[in-house]
This record gives C-alpha cells, sequence and structure tokens, in this order.
C-alpha cells in the first residue's frame, strides 16, 4: 500500500466527527479496491489517482460528498446530482453505496483510466446575445461613457456582469454592484479587470 499523503491525514482530522468518520471508510475502501492508488490534495480537498485522477473526497459543515472524475462513463444519467459527487449529500455510512457497489465503480474507474478514455465534458451552448436588465440598461443611459464602453464589450464581458447583478440577494446589494458595475464600466474595465493581465 503506498504511504498515506499526511495532508489527507490533517484534512480528516479538521473534520467533525461524522465526517470523519465517512472519510476514513471511503479512504479504506478506495486503498482496497485499487492498492497502487496515490493519494494527494487538489482545490484544497483529497483526491485519489490512479494513472490520471480516479476519484475525490471531501467534508462540508453537514455533509460530505463523494466525486469520481468520470462519472457520467461510470454511472450514465445517475451521475447527475445536486451535491458535488455522484451519491448526493452524505451524512452517514447508510447514505453510500454498498461497498462492493463502490468497489465496482473504482474498478470501472480504473479500467478507464488504463484505457487512457478522457472523461466526458459536455459543454452548454451560451447565446451571444445578451438580455439586459432594465435597472442596468436605465443606470448605463445617464452615464454615455459607460453606455459606449458596455456596448462595445464582447457579450462574454457584459454576460459577466449581468449575471454579478442578477446573484444578488438583496436589493440593496443588487443596487450596491449595479452603481460599482456602472463605474468600473466608464472606466472601460472588465467585471474581473482586478484579475486580467
Amino acid at each position: 500500500m503506498p504511504t498515506p499523503d499526511p495532508r489527507v491525514d490533517a484534512y480528516i482530522a479538521q473534520a467533525a466527527p461524522f465526517a470523519q468518520t465517512i472519510l476514513n471508510h471511503l479512504r479504506a475502501v478506495v486503498h482496497e479496491a485499487c492498492p497502487e492508488v496515490e493519494e494527494t490534495m487538489k482545490w484544497s480537498f483529497p483526491h485519489f489517482m490512479y494513472k490520471g485522477m480516479l476519484c475525490s473526497m471531501a467534508a462540508f459543515k453537514a455533509h460530505c460528498a463523494l466525486n469520481f472524475w468520470k462519472a457520467e462513463l461510470l454511472m450514465g444519467d445517475a451521475a447527475q446530482r445536486d451535491a458535488m459527487g455522484q451519491f448526493g449529500r452524505i451524512t452517514a455510512l447508510e447514505d453510500l453505496p454498498p461497498v462492493a457497489q463502490l468497489q465496482a465503480y473504482l474498478q470501472q474507474a480504473m479500467q478507464l483510466n488504463d484505457a487512457g478514455i478522457a472523461p466526458l465534458r459536455t459543454r452548454t451552448a451560451r447565446s451571444s446575445t445578451v438580455t439586459l436588465p432594465d435597472d442596468l440598461q436605465a443606470a448605463l443611459a445617464q452615464l454615455p461613457a459607460a453606455q459606449q464602453h458596455f456596448a462595445a464589450f464582447s457579450p462574454s464581458k457584459q454576460r459577466d456582469y449581468i449575471e454579478w447583478l442578477e446573484e444578488a440577494k438583496t436589493a440593496a446589494t443588487r443596487t450596491r454592484r449595479r452603481e460599482q458595475a456602472v463605474a468600473w464600466i466608464a472606466e472601460g474595465k472588465a467585471r474581473n479587470w482586478k484579475y486580467e493581465k
């Protein structure tokens, strides 16, 4: 058995007691099914590698998640779930499939990696046209420079501002974001201008 990654040990130790039980169980199942597996941390949670990504597990405040990298190939439509992984929000060992089923998924995932089969990636087609919310349109109309810059933005840059505005949970937040957006747009700045090089 490969040496356990101490970062995974630390991750499990920091999890809530209910999550520690689940994570330790999942880790043991993965190692039993795939003795050659390598542990690592990616995106701040444990991943298991076997000739590429195999699966990952994560703990949250009230649930855990198990995610197979090639879930769509393993489970078809059943792989689509609301939580981060394919088995929904795992709050107890009883929420997981039987060990034999998990090991079967792991064996299939290993075979896919052995064969070099890539995960399915479906892209959703986005329209190149953007629907401007009335309040943003009115705010831009009051400042011609902002209106000109916004019209010159690509649809994706326009969409970044619109989505940011529409994700606001309160009217006050939406107003604050709209005012900030118009100020940045007037300067010709994209929504994520701070991160552009």
